[in-house]
């Protein structure tokens, strides 16, 4: 099995946590894994991306144009950026709720999420848009996101992991007064319509 998945969003978001739990838990299956990341503008609220490749004879952690099975995106705009790397009748997961940039928020740029959504829509056979911010005020936290979105992305099968393994993973890298809050988000959107 070879998949190549690729996690992105904005600083802040739990992007890298989720790429390391991928990461932890494919290892326990016993299966090679290659992760790069790119966190320089995290700190402030910029684009934040991970790399995470699956399988044996891995030459090299960065994905390909063409050539990831799976986008994970914590906010619709990088979904957009980062479909390129889609190969093609790949997968992608994606928070309906933006992060206004700066510029938006003072007034000097919009974003124009209908468009963002509808070219989605329009690009990608295998979507599954979550409308997060809907699921976290019912968890009661915005701080499980990435694990939220996790659980969707296992369940379209193109992770090759299971939710169990997962939330083994969870269990070892989360304090134990956080896992029951993670556990629910990550089984949140079981028998759930997704759009």
């Amino acid at each position: 099995m070879h998949k190549n998945i690729i996690l992105c969003g904005v600083g802040g978001q739990g992007t890298i946590l989720a790429s390391k739990l991928i990461a932890a838990a494919a290892m326990k299956r016993g299966l090679g894994v290659k992760t790069a990341e790119t966190i320089g503008m995290a700190q402030r609220g910029g684009s934040v991306f991970s790399h995470v490749r699956l399988g044996e004879d891995l030459h090299s952690p960065m994905i390909a144009p063409g050539q990831a099975d799976i986008i994970i995106a914590f906010e619709p705009a990088e979904a957009l950026r980062h479909l390129p790397f889609l190969k093609e009748g790949g997968t992608v997961v994606a928070s309906l709720s933006p992060v206004f940039p700066v510029s938006t928020l003072i007034g000097d740029s919009s974003y124009p999420l209908e468009e963002i959504l509808q070219q989605l829509k329009n690009s990608i056979q295998n979507l599954t848009l979550i409308d997060s911010e809907a699921a976290l005020r019912e968890l009661g936290s915005p701080k499980v996101l990435n694990v939220l979105l996790l659980g969707a992305a296992v369940r379209t099968g193109e992770l090759g992991l299971e939710l169990e393994d997962i939330e083994a993973a969870l269990h070892e890298k989360v304090p134990a007064r956080f896992q029951e809050l993670n556990d629910r988000a990550l089984r949140y959107t079981e028998g759930k319509k997704q759009s």
